[in-house]
């Protein structure tokens, strides 16, 4: 039966910190992330309270379009200046520290904002990629990300003082002029460069799906914090772990899909709520 705090409730009551530990403890846990998980580092959520709305770029109109390619460089450069100053936030660091002491036993997550690295993660699986890597589409080679926005600022000297931003989750922004911006290239082959994420348009990498499918099969419990579900990835791993029958705890605030299918269900933010269950997943590990 699914256990849920009305939707007005910011914090989850004592009562339900301690069923969604018992659902938990015990177990190794396998954990789901979306964009909530990131919004007390200054991130904002695609679908929370304020969120603004969006229509992000396709994989087609990037491809297709110098002048699409030139909005969003111009965009995502000044975002990945802001996703590179973000730190990670304490419920990012409580899920590295589960993992530390063999209660979870990885991360899945939705977010490319490369937060779980930082907080020490190890065992992660970036479903939509990582904003700090960028690939040429036409020879494969890779790049840090900070080399590529080193050549940016050296091309587009103006980008890096816009007058006002709006940073999105998927770390693009808001940067009206953009008419002259200079693309950069692949430097080996000139050949056109994409950040290392998933595009609208198109599809999760299959290895990266099996070895999100690979670590819900090996675990005894899913967690699933700060993801409304909306994304499909998100639901085909819940599905998985239904029907092993294992126990799926859900946090976030407002409705997600998945709440009709959840053991416990807390409508409250991440890092709090994570916070209220670590003392009682660390007291079994001890």
């Amino acid at each position: 039966m699914v256990r849920s705090a009305p939707l007005s409730q910011q914090t989850a009551t004592q009562t339900e910190i301690l069923e969604a530990a018992d659902e938990l403890r015990g177990r190794r846990v396998v954990v789901l992330t979306g964009a909530g998980m990131s919004t007390d580092s200054g991130i904002p959520d695609y679908r929370g309270e304020g969120a603004p709305k969006r229509n992000p770029m396709t994989f087609d109109q990037f491809r297709e379009s110098l002048d699409y390619r030139r909005r969003y460089w111009a965009g995502s450069h000044v975002g990945w200046k802001m996703f590179d100053a973000a730190l990670p936030n304490e419920g990012h660091r409580i899920l590295a520290d589960l993992e530390g002491a063999g209660i979870v036993s990885g991360v899945i997550t939705q977010n490319v904002d490369g937060l779980h690295t930082k907080a020490g993660s190890r065992h992660l699986v970036d479903l939509h990629g990582s904003m700090d890597r960028v690939l040429c589409l036409n020879c494969g080679q890779a790049f840090a990300r900070a080399s590529i926005a080193e050549r940016i600022s050296a091309d587009n000297p103006w980008v890096d003082e816009p007058d006002a931003i709006t940073l999105a989750p998927d770390g693009d922004a808001d940067v009206s002029d953009y008419a002259s911006f200079v693309v950069p290239a692949c430097s080996v082959c000139e050949g056109m460069l994409k950040p290392d994420v998933v595009f609208f348009g198109e599809f999760i990498p299959a290895e990266k799906f099996r070895e999100a499918t690979a670590l819900v099969a090996g675990a005894e419990a899913l967690l699933i914090a700060g993801s409304s579900l909306m994304v499909n990835s998100g639901i085909r791993l819940l599905e998985q772990a239904r029907r092993r029958k294992l126990p799926i705890v859900i946090i976030n605030r407002g409705v997600t899909k998945g709440d009709s299918r959840a053991s416990v269900k807390l409508n409250a933010g991440a890092t709090e709520t994570l916070a209220a269950l670590r003392p009682h997943l660390l007291s079994d590990a001890s």
